[in-house]
């Protein structure tokens, strides 16, 4: 009898695990909890870290999950309020619609009925987690929890692949409401579209990452070399080590409130996940009719009742609780989420929660390329793509994970006919048929979000050996600068791949400046912009494009691009091109020039002087614990040299909420970035945003802030020796 590849991951996961799950003890609960308890212990770094120690892994996610309450539970809590649909029961009626469209998808009785059918091992990690939260409130009262008092192991499911923004966010909350507020009705003409889902918007302050992978032969010491570089929002992730004497060993970051690195590395194995792989999220439009109050969709010759479903939505109100009650729509598609062209928009997504969060956790335990590719063979990894490197010297690389099977002949970038079965998803590729590769012979393998047809350069894959399908992505100008600083280099070490990562290079520019000096040129003589204009022109035509404290010609032109950018992004997207391309291609020179006449007026305006430098500009500030964090032009705040990644910087630092100070403060970018050496011993260095703690009155709150700023890194402490020699508290939970 064959046993699939699949099942034989969990076997080997769970060989370790008893025939039962562990039963609840008939005692009290707070007993048992500190039981538990006394079972893990956690020290505690100079930096703060959490390096988690536990018989079991059970054990070691019990301390986990505490320790990352103790750092910030109200991140943690939030985003389990958010995963389940409930923020409204918190922030009040204004969150309805975004709690809809989780709730589209994720409901507690199927995450129930998921916990139940969970093989035992991992319900031992469901109930352990569970636990290890309710340990840390019952022991900490003074903990004013906003909404959840007490954790169900089957909450685990409702949050479990990690990335920074699920296939679920991507479904347009503006078109929900506006279909769904005042009862969904037949769509009789294309309504005026409040945004468009249509594609994939890459033009965003960067969400995504950087992964590079060197392998031995280019490499001083002969060792596979690991760069882990998420952009994320910055807090977004802690940085931990998790130990259990069942084989669990890994360092990296953790999504606050998951019980798996997301991000990182064992003694072993290292990986990488970068988002915006292929097309995994489908829309289809289904035509519509009704018939004695009930909705129908079209399919082949039949005509098919759309499933209703009565959605409750409690909200928060100034007297108390209300709720809402939104009857929505479903095909056999999946739900009702807009409306387009006069017909109702039904998205599929990848929806498996309980292989998503076996897949999450069993990588971690990986010991090899082949234990590694069997836990990808589940194939539920949906929004990433995966850089990996372990201490055998193999580098690799997938381009996805979750790839449905599809007719090539139709243009699955936007929707598509519903009503046409020929449009159906055919099953999964296996990984095999996937856009991967396997120790290249150039030595090293770069992901910036891009397309994967430069990950290896002359050795990458072939556009023409792909469905489209299966990337979506165009190259990007980190793409074009990860390749510069990895080709035809060689005695790469921990130290010069952080260099590397931190190359102040910004080709977004390189396309870009020789156009508006050509419009300089052309101006006649006696137009007044051409001495208006001189000092300035003449500034950018002696920067190097690249990016410093002191340079006041970054300022300028990044000010001038920024006024682009804002200025003809929305024409950009409505011919669905990326931003900088347009721009290069469609406007002309007269408003170049008024861009930077707009940049000049701005920095003059906001800071006195045209030539201002960048690290007056460009800082790194943290005020207090907030989610959403304040930032104030008076209180002090640090230089920072990196910039956007838009612009091509592969040290990504941005701004995503709307700007309220003249100061550029960062928000998202490079946040947990590690650097790492597979070996007979691992070494590894890394830096984190601001510090460990979310409390601003903990001493690792922004004890990393300075090193960050100036790109500096720590060295990370992966054996217990090296953690002890560094120690700053061993205490079991609770202590």
């Amino acid at each position: 009898m064959r046993i699939p590849l699949a099942l034989l991951c969990l076997v080997s996961v769970g060989a370790a695990a008893t025939a039962a799950a562990e039963p609840v003890a008939p005692v009290n609960e707070g007993v048992r909890l500190k039981v538990a308890a006394k079972r893990v212990t956690i020290l505690r770094d100079k930096w703060g870290i959490p390096h988690i120690y536990g018989k079991t892994d059970a054990d070691a996610v019990f301390g986990m999950v505490y320790a990352q309450a103790e750092d910030d539970f109200h991140r943690v809590e939030l985003n389990f309020i958010n995963a389940m649909g409930r923020l409204a029961e918190v922030e009040g009626e204004a969150e309805l619609y975004k709690d809809l469209r989780m709730k589209l998808f994720i409901t507690p009785d199927e995450l129930k009925r998921q916990y139940a059918q969970a093989p035992v091992w991992l319900k031992k990690l469901m109930n352990a987690w569970a636990d290890g939260l309710n340990y840390y409130l019952q022991t900490h009262p003074e903990v004013k929890p906003a909404l959840l008092t007490h954790f169900e192991p089957w909450m685990a499911l409702s949050f479990s692949e990690g990335s920074i923004g699920g296939d679920i966010e991507t479904v347009d909350i503006k078109q929900l409401q506006a279909l769904y507020a005042d009862g969904a009705k037949l769509p009789l003409m294309s309504p005026v579209l409040v945004s468009s889902n249509d594609g994939i918007d890459m033009d965003k302050e960067p969400g995504g990452s950087n992964g590079f992978a060197i392998a031995p032969s280019r490499t001083k010491n002969g060792r596979a070399l690991l760069m882990i570089n998420p952009h994320t929002s910055f807090y977004f992730r802690p940085e931990i080590q998790v130990h259990s004497e069942q084989g669990l060993n890994a360092y990296g970051a953790v999504t606050w409130g998951q019980f798996f690195v997301y991000q990182g590395f064992n003694d072993r194995v290292g990986w990488m996940h970068t988002s915006g792989g292929g097309d995994v999220i489908d829309e289809y439009l289904e035509t519509i009719s009704e018939k004695d109050g009930q909705f129908f969709y079209q399919y082949g010759s039949e005509q098919r009742p759309l499933k209703a479903v009565d959605i409750a939505l409690p909200y928060k109100t100034k007297d108390g609780m209300a709720s809402k009650t939104v009857r929505v729509y479903y095909s056999h598609h999946g739900p009702i989420v807009r409306v387009k062209d006069g017909k109702w928009v039904a998205v599929r997504l990848m929806n498996e929660p309980l292989k998503a969060l076996t897949q999450s956790f069993i990588r971690t335990k990986a010991r090899s390329y082949k234990d590694f590719y069997k836990s990808m063979e589940l194939r539920t990894n949906s929004s990433n793509n995966t850089v990996y490197a372990d201490a055998d010297g193999n580098i690799a690389y997938f381009h996805g994970n979750f790839v449905p099977r599809r007719d090539p002949q139709f243009d699955w970038k936007h929707p598509v006919d519903g009503s046409n079965p020929a449009t159906e998803w055919k099953g999964l590729h296996v990984v095999k048929e996937t856009i991967t590769l396997f120790n290249p012979k150039n030595g090293w393998i770069q992901n910036t979000n891009n397309w994967p047809y430069t990950v290896a350069g002359p050795y990458s894959p072939k556009v023409k050996d792909y469905p489209a399908y299966m990337s979506m992505n165009p190259e990007n100008p980190r793409g074009i600068h990860a390749v510069r600083v990895l080709e035809n280099k060689k005695d790469f070490t921990v130290d010069s791949l952080i260099a590397a990562a931190y190359d102040s290079q910004l080709p977004a520019f390189e396309p870009l400046l020789p156009q508006l000096f050509a419009a300089y040129d052309e101006l006649p003589a006696d137009d007044a912009r051409k001495a208006a204009l001189a000092p300035q022109i003449a500034a950018l035509r002696g920067w190097n494009m690249r990016y410093s404290l002191e340079s006041t010609a970054t300022s300028l032109a990044i000010y001038w691009a920024q006024d682009l950018w804002t200025t003809y992004q929305p024409a950009a997207k409505a011919k669905e091109v990326q931003v900088l391309d347009y721009i290069q291609a469609a406007i002309t020179p007269q408003q170049r020039l008024e861009a930077l006449e707009h940049a000049v007026a701005k920095l003059t305006k906001d800071f006195g002087n045209w030539q201002t430098p960048w690290g007056e500009i460009n800082r790194f500030q943290r005020l207090t614990g907030d989610v959403v964090q304040p930032f104030d032009d008076s209180k002090p705040s640090l230089p920072v040299a990196f910039a956007s990644a838009n612009w091509g910087s592969l040290a990504a630092y941005g701004m995503t909420t709307k700007q309220t100070t003249k100061r550029i403060y960062g928000e998202r970018g490079n946040s947990f970035v590690a650097a790492v050496e597979f070996g007979p011993r691992i070494k590894a260095r890394s830096i984190l945003a601001g510090g460990q703690s979310g409390n601003p009155a903990s001493p690792h709150f922004y004890d990393q802030a300075a090193m960050y700023a100036r790109g500096e890194f720590k060295d990370v402490l992966f054996y217990k020796a090296d953690v002890e020699k560094n120690l700053e508290r061993r205490y079991h939970p609770g202590e």
